[in-house]
């Protein structure tokens, strides 16, 4: 798109999946790519490989120092402006894209159009089921960006005729050109506010999304999403309510669609049953909603958005039951990383005994736990930041027994779910929702879910 690669000096900032992408993708255009990356390990040596192979410089052990003469930096997602590198490149006027501005300017003329999804939550649910609901209607697509294939590589790919682009807050950051053929704003709340420095900042980065021309798909139950949409050219809407309109919405048992429709005034069409979204939850009737908007703008007919939730099945550690053990159901929603995340979740149960705790990552616990005190039988609290939701318990919650877990050992886990099981009786719900990132004590989130199940699969023997 207007870009001369040839023999331009550029510096691309992180050695991840994305990083690599970008770098394959560049060389194999002309352009002069210096890789830069802190780690200097094993592992990062052997990524670094294949790149040197194909000509790359590849400078492991220094990601601060801009390379001289760069022209163009492409910055992994994670990379905070603020870094030395990110920052002196800003200085010098050096313009700076992300992977995903990359792509879009890579593309063809004939290029797959865009579906693109954001929001603080649910965003690789809604994703995933776009791409049943667009393959049950005969569709060649690929779920892309924050989730999938590196999107720099798709983009280049004939074969696909649309893309389900999933686009965090640190890419759409970095994006100033893209301009998906329809897109949505799932949610906002408080997240990753240590990296974009407050909640507007971090809401004005999700509204990237809606760019000129994009026909913007809203969630009218979300403040933040009607806001960040309310000054879209076009737009629709959807709701867990009665859709007015112009809306996806909820009647009875029953997904139907007002907006894409010959007469949205006078008839809703039914697109599937509430008992086609599994797992069922409020949080993700609405991801549902938003899937089958965003592949209803593409034309995909009723029948296709019916046939793709029920062919849908979610990732792992997204309210998944593990085992059911005298009485009591024991959920794994470890994917539950922030506060509104983990409120959606509990919202979905009636007596619940709350494992939670972890990185809150500078967001307020306070609202989600105040909206879902009534629901909570007792807590059992981990990782750093315990003290900050036990406080907001003691306020909003002050009849709820909790327990304090400081262990951080391979055994707290089994420490937790015991705890766990003697406050609940059956009938109740142990979930795991932390609200907080997994890295204090884990891996990842994944790390975090696997141990909770293994510590409940353990249970019965205990």
């Amino acid at each position: 798109m207007g870009v001369s690669w040839q023999d331009l000096p550029v510096c691309v900032a992180g050695l991840g999946v994305s990083g690599a992408a970008a770098a394959r993708v560049l060389a194999e255009r002309g352009a002069r790519v210096t890789v830069v990356d802190a780690r200097a390990d094993e592992a990062a040596q052997e990524q670094a490989e294949p790149l040197r192979a194909q000509g790359v410089t590849v400078r492991l052990g220094d990601g601060d120092t801009l390379p001289d003469g760069t022209a163009l930096v492409v910055t992994s997602p994670g990379w905070s402006p603020a870094v030395p590198l990110l920052a002196a490149a800003a200085a010098a006027g050096t313009e700076i894209y992300g992977e995903v501005e990359l792509a879009w300017r890579l593309r063809g003329p004939d290029a797959a159009p865009w579906l693109a999804v954001t929001g603080t939550n649910g965003k690789t649910t809604a994703v995933r089921m776009l791409v049943r609901m667009l393959e049950a209607a005969g569709h060649r697509t690929l779920a892309v960006g924050n989730v999938g294939t590196p999107i720099v590589e798709a983009v280049l790919d004939p074969s696909h005729e649309v893309l389900a682009v999933e686009l965090s807050s640190y890419q759409l950051h970095w994006s100033s050109s893209v301009v998906p053929l329809a897109a949505t704003v799932l949610n906002v709340a408080p997240d990753h506010i240590d990296w974009h420095g407050s909640l507007d900042a971090y809401a004005a980065d999700k509204g990237r999304i809606f760019a000129p021309g994009t026909l913007a798909v809203v969630n009218a139950d979300d403040e933040w999403s009607v806001r960040l949409g309310g000054g879209a050219e076009r737009g629709v809407g959807f709701t867990l309510a009665t859709p007015v309109a112009g809306r996806l919405g909820v009647v009875e048992n029953l997904l139907v669609d007002r907006a894409f429709t010959a007469d949205p005034h006078r008839e809703a069409v039914e697109l599937a049953e509430l008992a086609d979204v599994r797992p069922f939850a409020p949080h993700n009737v609405a991801n549902a909603l938003a899937a089958a908007a965003l592949a209803r703008a593409y034309g995909v007919a009723p029948e296709a958005v019916r046939e793709g939730l029920r062919a849908f099945r979610p990732d792992p550690h997204r309210i998944e039951r593990v085992a059911t053990v005298a009485g009591v159901d024991y959920v794994d929603d470890s994917k539950a990383t922030n506060p509104h995340a983990a409120a959606a979740s509990l919202s979905a149960y009636t007596s619940v005994v709350w494992i939670a705790g972890g990185l809150l990552k500078g967001a307020d616990i306070d609202d989600a736990v105040r909206s879902c005190a009534d629901r909570l039988r007792a807590a059992v609290l981990i990782g750093a930041d315990r003290a900050q939701i036990a406080a907001a318990l003691a306020r909003h919650a002050p009849n709820v027994p909790v327990v304090d877990v400081a262990d951080t050992d391979t055994g707290a886990m089994d420490r937790v779910v015991t705890e766990a099981a003697r406050l609940a009786s059956a009938g109740d719900t142990v979930l795991l929702a932390p609200a907080g990132a997994s890295f204090d004590m884990f891996a990842g989130y994944g790390a975090r879910g696997d141990a909770f199940a293994a510590a409940v699969h353990r249970l019965p023997e205990r």
